[in-house]
């Protein structure tokens, strides 16, 4: 199982948050992710033979996020 964190610019709420929660739900391959809004932080668990870390971030940038940096 790998990890990532992604840094997330534009949750400023709730619902934000949500949305990228739902976004990296509906990816195969994502095992378990943590979203912190106040950090604007998303860490993933995933399995790289079904997803990549781009995909993550296209799925969250398809929600109206930017992910600004993907890091260990």
């Amino acid at each position: 199982m790998d990890k990532v964190t992604l840094t997330v610019e534009g949750m400023m709420c709730t619902g934000c948050k949500g949305k990228v929660e739902k976004a990296l739900e509906g990816l195969k391959g994502v095992r378990n992710y943590s979203v912190d809004l106040s950090n604007g932080k998303a860490s993933v668990e995933y399995d790289a033979s079904r997803v990549t870390p781009n995909v993550m971030k296209e799925a969250i940038e398809d929600k109206g996020f930017s992910v600004t940096a993907i890091g260990d």
